[in-house]
C-alpha cells in the first residue's frame, strides 16, 4: 500500500449507510504540518445513514451537519436525526437567485462536471462563503458538510475551504479524485448507474478531463477575490485558516 492510500484510508469516515465520508485532517499544508483531523469533515447525503452509522458519527466527534441542497432535495429528506446532532442548512446552487448563471450550465449539461466550479466561485461566491460561514459558525464539535452525492456543491466547498487553509493544492486535487473513486459503490448502493462516462464525454468535448478540470478551478481560485466578496469576517477566516482549532 502506497503512503496516499494509507493515508487515504485513515481519513474515511467509516459510518453505515455512507459510502464517500472522509475527514479533511491530515492533508499536508504548503507551510508544513498538516490539517487537524476531526474537526471538519465531508460526504454525500446522510439521509441513509443506519443507526450505527449515526453512532459512528457522534463517535467521531461531529456535532454538526451543514445541508448544501436544495429545498426541492431535503423535502425528500424525512428521517429523523439523533438529538444531539444540530442541522444547519445552506442552499448552495441558489438556483432561483441566480438563474442566469444557471441557465448556461443546464443547457449544456455541465451541471455534474468540474466544468462550472470555477465560473460558481466567481461569480456567486456568497453562495459558497454562507456555506463555509456555517462551519466556521457553527458549534463546539466536529463539522460535517454535504450535499446529495458529495462531489460537486462539497466539492466547491472543499476547494474553498482547503484554499484558505492553504493546503497543498496537489492534496486538494488528490481529496477530490478519492469522490471518484467512491463514485461507483454510492451509485450502486442507490440502484443508480454510473455516469462517470458521460461526465467524461462533456469533460473531453471541452479539451479536459474531469481531473484536469478540477485542477483548473484549483489553480485558478483567487483567495483574495474570493474573501473580499464571500461574506466572511475575520473571525470566520481564522475559523476556518485553523480548522476551527481556535474556537471553543
Amino acid at each position: 500500500m502506497s503512503d496516499g492510500r494509507a493515508v487515504r484510508d485513515e481519513r474515511t469516515l467509516r459510518a453505515e449507510g455512507l459510502f464517500n465520508g472522509r475527514d479533511l485532517g491530515g492533508l499536508p499544508l504548503r507551510t508544513g504540518g498538516t490539517t487537524p483531523s476531526g474537526r471538519v469533515f465531508r460526504s454525500e447525503g446522510v439521509d441513509r445513514l443506519a443507526p450505527a452509522g449515526w453512532d459512528a458519527l457522534r463517535d467521531a466527534g461531529i456535532r454538526t451537519v451543514v445541508d448544501l441542497r436544495a429545498p426541492s432535495e431535503r423535502s425528500k429528506d424525512t428521517g429523523v436525526r439523533p438529538e444531539w446532532l444540530t442541522t444547519v442548512v445552506v442552499d448552495h446552487d441558489g438556483l432561483d437567485d441566480a438563474p442566469s448563471f444557471w441557465q448556461a450550465y443546464w443547457d449544456t449539461g455541465l451541471v455534474g462536471t468540474p466544468l462550472y466550479y470555477g465560473p460558481h466561485l466567481r461569480e456567486l461566491p456568497e453562495r459558497t462563503g454562507a456555506a463555509l460561514q456555517a462551519i466556521a459558525r457553527a458549534e463546539p464539535g466536529g463539522v460535517l458538510f454535504h450535499c446529495a452525492g458529495g462531489r460537486d456543491r462539497t466539492g466547491i466547498v472543499a476547494l474553498a475551504l482547503l484554499a484558505l487553509a492553504d493546503v497543498e493544492p496537489e492534496a486538494v486535487v488528490e481529496d477530490y479524485l478519492v469522490t471518484i473513486d467512491n463514485a461507483p459503490a454510492l451509485l450502486a448502493s442507490i440502484g443508480v448507474p454510473s455516469n462517470e462516462g458521460r461526465i467524461d464525454d462533456l469533460c473531453a468535448q471541452h479539451g479536459t478531463t474531469v481531473e484536469g478540470a478540477f485542477r483548473e478551478a484549483v489553480a485558478g481560485f483567487e483567495v483574495d477575490r474570493f474573501v473580499e466578496r464571500s461574506g466572511l469576517d475575520a473571525s470566520d477566516l481564522e475559523a476556518l485558516r485553523t480548522f476551527r482549532a481556535r474556537v471553543t
